[in-house]
């Protein structure tokens, strides 16, 4: 497409091909499928390489047969699954273990099982150790049932447990409890995903903001609502089919990965006897439809959003550097960017490789100049935008395929002049691009509340060109690093807020060297002083009604339990309202769950981010645990602070939050500067001796 500005010689912009309509992704038969199991990669699940969103019915509990099974007939499951793939329906909720006989009938209609173990009715058990033994044997003969079954999505390990029955046996004791059936699982089942079940209820004029607090939780972990639903016998048949079609485009527009509609029918036996007054299905108990089975299944036709919006045209910079190692995965990922109404300008500022060359590969407009720093070819691209958002990525990163839409929902629905969001560290790179991305001192977003920002990382930053514009784009100082922080604390003294959408995801490739992790931490250093002599770190309205605001940080300085959750070896989780369990070698769940506990509690041992990543050596591990932790991140003076700011203090006269079990800990204060001198030869010296890994 050819844009021609006044005074202009005509200028080829990139834009992508018609694609029909915006995030339609039909259910795929699993018939049609490569055999993969379905994965974890960041806030959502993947099946090969196809983003998987989950459109989940529960199914029971049923009154037991003759074996026990707490199913239907047969026959009977086969025409409600028929029915169910006919209507969009990809993923089946089990509440207890089920026959070999009716995973191979999920697997011929297509459908996907996500098992539940049910643990929780034998939790009691714990009180008595032979009791305890006989709960874990009965889970491996349950999972032996099931154990790589094609159909199989997951497991939930236990739904619900009783808070009264937690309390009872002692929170860490039923952790324990939890963690002990995870590796029973993995011991059963190697690589399945593994969860736990456990939500609190909520009125639906609260669910956006109950889910925005659960992806919270959740960190960089996909979330999934494993039941979602009003019972028609109480509200009517009219009224289910409103409210259902409401919530389950509500969450997926706030970044779920999958929603369990409760239920599929109205039978339901439970405590030893049908249940006659309650009636959530989307079937009768004959399996008549109802109306909110037409209300599912056009909701779950068009994901993540309706395909009717008119979308903003927004405007991708890539600002760059002598990217050339990197901006070519960069440019793949924005070409996938599945967005109808989008331009991609290519801002090369001065690079002496091939950066140039490749970004014109692709076909995107790139502008060409003399290196003058990141602030000022982030100014480039803003004159050479014509959308009304301009969205920034870094030439190291690469978006997810929803990345746009996310954003561009947000913009719709608020006013904020600034939306971010998550960027996580691919896999990958290797184990010492692993450790630098636990470690402290990296580009995350500092949250204010659930979904409003102090700031956002430049690396996954949009705003609205007019905001910008409004406040003389980016500072030109800015060379290296810091002029996102500016960015965003110069549009919030104009009143303006900058919005976090979870979803929002790019992914981020972390240093892979201690040299390169250490010229990254100068360039911050190097850019803090220019915000003090700006006024911006203390004195102005707007930092003194920020410094007045609780502060949730993504990982600066404070850690909730989704940052702490991060140190786990080798994990992968699935969030099911809001589950937390990681299919690793252990299981960091916490049973009493939805809440998020944030405060400063200390950074995460070194050494256990050194064990995730996996080095071979532990006298190894130990000593670039103190190089990266004791000092490459240390080494600052009060100038030379991290790039997103100080902790915030705790309000007057209250202690700080912080993680449960830990002690109230000040990172600035772990954090102990030594000489530079000092430093130096540290890095020097760690460098020659790991030059072989790193």
């Amino acid at each position: 497409m050819v844009q021609v500005r006044p005074g202009q010689r005509p200028t080829v912009i990139w834009r992508p091909e018609p694609r029909g309509r915006l995030g339609v992704q039909s259910p795929q038969p699993l018939a049609a499928q490569a055999v993969a199991r379905p994965r974890v990669s960041g806030k959502f699940l993947f099946a090969g390489d196809r983003k998987l969103y989950v459109r989940g019915v529960t199914y029971g509990t049923f009154r037991a047969d003759a074996n026990g099974d707490e199913f239907p007939a047969p026959e009977l499951v086969e025409r409600d699954f028929a029915l169910m793939a006919a209507n969009g329906i990809d993923t089946v909720r089990t509440y207890t273990p089920p026959p070999r006989w009716l995973m191979d009938a999920a697997h011929r209609h297509g459908l996907r099982l996500m098992v539940g173990l049910a643990v929780e009715r034998d939790i009691g058990y714990l009180n008595d150790k032979q009791g305890a033994s006989r709960i874990e044997a009965t889970l491996r003969a349950r999972l032996r049932t099931c154990s790589g079954h094609p159909a199989l999505l997951c497991y939930a390990i236990a739904n619900e447990i009783p808070s009264p029955v937690v309390r009872w046996l002692g929170r860490r004791r039923v952790e324990r409890y939890l963690e002990r059936l995870c590796g029973i699982v993995r011991s059963e089942d190697a690589g399945a995903l593994v969860t736990y079940v456990y939500y609190p209820s909520k009125s639906p004029e609260a669910l956006d903001a109950y889910v925005a607090r659960l992806q919270n939780i959740a960190g960089d972990r996909p979330l999934i609502i494993g039941e979602l639903g009003l019972d028609s016998a109480r509200h009517g048949e009219a009224t289910q089919a409103r409210v259902l079609e409401w919530q389950i485009r509500s969450a997926f527009a706030a970044g779920c990965a999958g929603v369990f509609v409760y239920a599929w029918t109205d039978q339901w036996y439970r405590a030893g006897e049908d249940v006659e007054d309650w009636d959530f299905g989307l079937t009768r108990r004959d399996r008549s439809p109802k109306p909110a089975l037409s209300a599912t299944s056009t909701a779950f036709s068009d994901l993540p959003f309706p395909a009717e919006l008119s979308w903003p045209c927004i405007s991708v910079a890539i600002c760059s550097y002598n990217g050339g190692r990197t901006i070519r995965e960069c440019c793949e990922g924005v070409r996938r960017l599945e967005y109808p109404n989008f331009e991609v300008i290519v801002v090369d500022d001065g690079s002496t490789d091939d950066t140039a060359a490749i970004a014109r590969e692709h076909g995107f407009r790139v502008i060409s100049t003399p290196n003058r720093g990141l602030s000022a070819a982030r100014n480039l691209a803003l004159e050479a935008a014509t959308g009304e958002i301009v969205a920034y990525i870094d030439d190291d990163a690469y978006p997810d395929p929803h990345w746009l839409s996310y954003l561009a929902w947000a913009f719709l629905r608020t006013q904020h002049a600034a939306i971010g969001g998550p960027n996580l560290p691919p896999r990958g790179d290797g184990w010492f691009a692993d450790c630098v991305g636990n470690a402290p001192g990296g580009p995350v977003h500092v949250l204010l509340s659930d979904t409003e920002a102090e700031h956002v990382p430049g690396c996954n930053l949009a705003m609205r060109k007019s905001s910008l514009e409004a406040i003389g784009g980016f500072d030109p100082r800015y060379r290296v690093a810091g002029d996102d922080v500016d960015v965003c604390w110069r549009l919030q003294a104009r009143g303006w807020t900058i919005g976090f959408h979870p979803a929002a995801l790019v992914w981020h490739h972390r240093r892979s060297s201690i040299r390169a992790y250490w010229r990254q931490q100068v360039g911050y250093g190097k850019a803090e002083p220019h915000m003090g002599r700006a006024g911006l770190r203390a004195g102005t309205p707007a930092t003194a009604r920020l410094d007045a605001r609780p502060r949730l940080p993504g990982h600066l300085g404070y850690r909730s339990l989704s940052g702490a959750l991060s140190a786990a070896a080798e994990h992968h989780l699935v969030d099911v309202a809001p589950a937390r369990v990681v299919p690793g070698d252990r299981c960091s769940s916490s049973a009493v769950g939805a809440r998020c506990h944030v405060g400063a509690a200390p950074p995460l041992p070194a050494f256990a981010l050194c064990r995730r990543a996996g080095p071979a050596d532990p006298g190894c591990a130990q000593q670039l645990a103190g190089a990266v932790h004791g000092r490459a991140v240390g080494e600052r003076s009060t100038a030379a602070a991290h790039r997103h700011g100080p902790v915030a203090p705790a309000p007057a006269g209250r202690s700080p939050a912080r993680s449960a079990g830990s002690r109230p800990h000040s990172v600035a204060a772990a954090w102990r500067p030594r000489p530079c001198s000092a430093l130096a030869a540290a890095v020097r010296n760690l460098e020659r001796g790991l030059a072989g890994p790193g």
